[in-house]
Order: C-alpha cells, then structure tokens, then sequence
C-alpha cells in the first residue's frame, strides 16, 4: 500500500536567537509564523504528517514558540535536524564554516521521518496559497512513477520584492514540463523591469511571466536516494572552490536527472499570490496580507484554537 504524502518543512536556516529568527517571526493576529498558515494550508489539502527541518542551536526556541503552538495542530509533528557534519564517510567540516549545505543536504537530512514516502518540500518562510497545496496534495497522492516527480510554477513578477534582491530556480518548461532549471541567486526589480546578475557586473533581463521554482516541489522517495548518491560529486567539486560557501541547491540534482532523462518534473501551477519575509521590510505586507484574508473568512482568527 502506497503511503500517503508528507511534507517537509525547510526551517534549518536561521540563527540562533527567536528574536530575529525570520521563519518563525510572528505575522499572524495570535503570534502565528507564515509556516503555522503553511502547515494549516497543507492539513486542509490533506497531508496528515508534517516534518519540521530545524538546527539542533535553535531547538529551544524553536519548540517554546511554534512547537508549542503545533502542539494543538491537527497533524502529526516530526523533527528531524540539518547538522553541518552530518556528511558523507571520509568527508570534513572546512575550518571556517558557518554556512549550512544548502536545500538538497536538507532534505537529505529528512530522509529518516519521511520514511519512504512521497512528500513535498517547501521554505518555511515562504506562504504559497491554499490552491498550491491542494494541487500538490492530489498529485502526490496519484502519483505510481518512482521517478515522476513534480514542483509548483509561480510567476516570476508575482515573487519579487521591492526591498532587495532574490533566489529564484528560473525554469524553463516543455508541454508542461520542467526541462531546465538554474538557481539564480540575485534578481532584482528596477525601473526598467526585473533583471539578474552573477558577478554583481553584468545584467541580464528576465520577463515577468518567467516561471520560476520557490522550492515546493513534489518528490517520490527516490529523490532521496539519489541526493545522498550524487552528494559526494558535488562535494569533491564545489569544496576546492568555494569551500565556506558552496551549496547543494535542490535545483542542481533535479537538472541532473532531467539531463539524464531519468526522472521527468511536472511543473503544476497555481492562482495564488505568492508572500514572502526575505527583508524586514517585507514583513507589514504579509501581516497586511494575511489580516485580509482571515477577515475575508479563508483563515480563523487563531489558527490552533
């Protein structure tokens, strides 16, 4: 019997201090973070099982604050933690590092609770709409193909902000699905459009309707093996270059398999406006956002009354 879809929540990212911890900032009228309206989002669409990717440096406060809060939620809580060592056998930690090893080392550190279902992943400080999780809850749910995999398109010009510059997966996407996917790390909104740069120097424009990937993606359990498959390569090129910073982007193992026609990525689409906490700045429009739409009756005033 096929298991039913569990998602995993990316919330390793951050420092050490509740205070300016951005993923679990309060946005919502009872102290609620955008991942409280993500998991409520995700119950409501049908997941059952929700597992919370934290740093053991921030377990304290993170469990004072939104694991308190989950205590009362509808779905079964399982932790599992991001670790800078935890590594492949016979590799090391640079001296230096503080930086974790990006989205794909995450999810790989998840692999234990997901326990060999399909699940989705998303940012925990990203809120994505009720249709999107409805939409990915039906599809993994449907899915048999152990290498059909999926992710959730958003607009490009419905994603950037106005305070600074942002990551993207920049997609390019053949009847209906992903072909190509590039991590851009630095786009930007000026007055003549959106634009993205890799040295800080040069400029490339990029269209608003540009579908771009903001990490929600849908995996079969393959994807795990093949992260912890594919993990040493990446390891033994990206150190020698970038040893404090180089990351192992979700993007980058899901290109490969595409390349190698391995596994195939429908790209679903959702209505719904996407919000997001990248600068401080941003915060009064999601608090704004989503005050409206619990008046508007689509979120109870309270989530975990």
């Amino acid at each position: 019997m096929n298991k039913k879809p569990v998602l995993v929540v990316l919330a390793a990212g951050m420092g050490s201090r509740y205070g300016g911890l951005k993923q679990i900032d309060p946005v919502g009228s009872q102290g609620e973070a955008i991942l409280d309206y993500s998991i409520y989002d995700a119950w409501q669409a049908g997941f059952e099982t929700v597992v919370l990717l934290i740093k053991e440096a921030i377990r304290e406060d993170f469990m004072a604050t939104v694991g308190k809060r989950l205590q009362k939620a509808p779905v079964e809580i399982r932790y599992a933690y991001q670790e800078l060592d935890k590594l492949p056998a016979g590799y090391q930690v640079p001296e230096g590092r503080a930086k974790p090893w990006g989205t794909s080392h995450a999810v790989l550190c998840a692999k234990e609770a997901v326990d060999g279902a399909p699940f989705a992943v998303i940012n925990a400080d990203d809120y994505y709409g009720k249709d999107a999780f409805r939409t990915i809850y039906n599809w993994l749910s449907q899915a048999r193909d152990p290498y059909g995999y999926c992710m959730v398109g958003y607009e490009l010009g419905k994603t950037v902000t106005d305070n600074g510059s942002v990551a993207r997966g920049v997609c390019v996407v053949e009847k209906g699905c992903l072909s190509h996917v590039v991590e851009r790390t630095r786009i930007e909104k000026g007055a003549d459009g959106i634009r993205f740069t890799e040295d800080g120097e040069h400029w490339q424009d990029l269209a608003p309707e540009t579908t771009v990937s903001m990490n929600f993606w849908g995996f079969m359990p393959s994807m795990l093996d093949e992260i912890e498959a594919r993990f040493p390569a990446f390891l033994d090129k990206a150190l020698p270059e970038n040893p404090l910073k180089c990351e192992y982007f979700l993007p980058l193992p899901v290109q490969e398999l595409i390349q190698e026609k391995k596994a195939t990525v429908r790209v679903l689409t959702s209505t719904d406006q996407w919000y997001g906490v990248t600068y401080a700045a941003d915060k009064p429009t999601v608090i704004a956002a989503l005050r409206a739409m619990t008046q508007e009756g689509k979120y109870p005033d309270g989530l975990w009354k």
